[in-house]
């Protein structure tokens, strides 16, 4: 590579990255995009189970984390799921929508990246793959990146994307280097942490023997709640439900859990009144799965016959079933994590473009800022619509 002049370089060839860069390339810029994996979109071909949850319909502000809650709002205005969802059927990829407005490639998830290729392809965006950033300097005249570990020439562009995302799935490449950047010019991090991941109960779990028993709850950290499955498992609790509550749980705080969601208040003393004779464990197996009524059962006391058992401690019941209380001793990290809580602070950052308030030129996107999304599509969402904008002002 010799030296050469760039409108834009593109530091990421995740999903932000390559939005970023096929509008901008599509928009008559001159682009390069770098990253030091070997292949573009590694994290987005794992995502979905392989099949991409490329977006949701549900998509809306209130459905993101962030110090500033209506800073995504300007970009998700702009770039919607309709707008994505366009492209995908332009390129005649077939999908579906699974639950709760999440849409998913019928096939694979290399559609959606042979999509975003052929789009940067589209625009003339050049790729330097399997190359480390060095270093990045900022001067008069734009950004000059040191790349492939010095032994290139460097390049050289008057405007800088920050797409390399946050430290979530570490084995994939992922780091931190977006907030060194970051701070290098001057600008905040919020305190990251891992989101959307399991969380882990400690040696005293007695639950550890119901590894692999799911069922449908309510649970809530804090003031929010989620209605989906939870997932028992060796270490903790994991599925729908607590990876969502996990972006929004801080450690050594309960995590509230209704195991059953579909009974109201008084159902066991109803059950009592009607059907006397009836055992508490086949009742209890009627709203959750055996196994868990059974271990229930044993940490609630309730044997024999409803007949047998008090009002007051069928009511204890109700109550406890209606909200267990769990206290994490911690998460699987950020190894597990399927994102990042935190990020370049959006106070530094303009809400229409990215762009950095205190360096011109400089533009954060992605993961990489804090804004992070519910599960279920909302993370891709954002990917599109930060890269999007970002790209409008290139």
């Amino acid at each position: 590579m010799t030296a050469q002049d760039y409108d834009a370089i593109v530091l990421g060839a995740g999903a932000a990255g390559l939005m970023c860069a096929a509008v901008a390339g599509q928009r008559g810029r001159r682009v390069l995009v770098i990253d030091h994996a070997e292949k573009a979109g590694k994290k987005i071909l794992i995502s979905g189970g392989g099949r991409c949850n490329f977006t949701n319909i549900g998509t809306a502000p209130d459905r993101f984390l962030s110090a500033n809650p209506h800073f995504a709002r300007s970009a998700l205005a702009r770039y919607t799921p309709a707008d994505f969802l366009a492209l995908v059927e332009r390129y005649g990829i077939a999908w579906h929508e699974k639950t709760l407005g999440q849409l998913f490639c019928d096939g694979s998830a290399r559609q959606i990246v042979a999509m975003l290729l052929e789009e940067c392809a589209r625009g003339g965006v050049d790729f330097a793959l399997g190359r480390p950033v060095g270093g990045v300097e900022h001067g008069a005249d734009g950004f000059r990146v040191a790349i492939g570990g010095g032994r290139d020439v460097p390049v050289t562009a008057r405007a800088l994307v920050v797409a390399t995302g946050g430290p979530s799935i570490p084995k994939m490449g992922a780091t931190g280097f977006a907030y060194d950047l970051a701070r290098q010019f001057g600008m905040k991090v919020v305190e990251p942490r891992p989101a959307l991941v399991p969380l882990t109960l400690g040696g005293d779990d007695p639950f550890r023997a119901l590894a692999g028993v799911a069922t449908p709850v309510v649970a809530r950290a804090g003031k929010t709640a989620f209605r989906e499955a939870m997932l028992f498992t060796h270490r903790g609790l994991s599925g729908p439900a607590i990876l969502q509550v996990s972006s929004y749980w801080r450690h050594g705080d309960p995590i509230i859990v209704d195991l059953v969601p579909d009974r109201v208040e008084g159902w066991l003393r109803e059950a009592k009144r009607a059907t006397p004779r009836a055992g508490v464990g086949k009742l209890l197996a009627g709203a959750l799965p055996q196994r868990l009524a059974d271990a229930l059962a044993e940490m609630l006391g309730l044997r024999g016959e409803l007949a047998n058992l008090s009002d007051a401690k069928l009511a204890a019941a109700e109550q406890a079933l209606a909200a267990w209380r769990f206290v994490p001793n911690g998460s699987e990290g950020f190894a597990k994590a399927e994102v990042t809580v935190g990020g370049v602070s959006t106070a530094d950052l303009s809400s229409q473009t990215l762009e950095s308030r205190k360096v011109p030129g400089l533009y954060v996107i992605g993961e990489a800022v804090d804004v992070t999304g519910w599960l279920g599509g909302y993370n891709f969402q954002w990917a599109w619509a930060s890269g999007w904008a970002a790209a409008q002002a290139l």
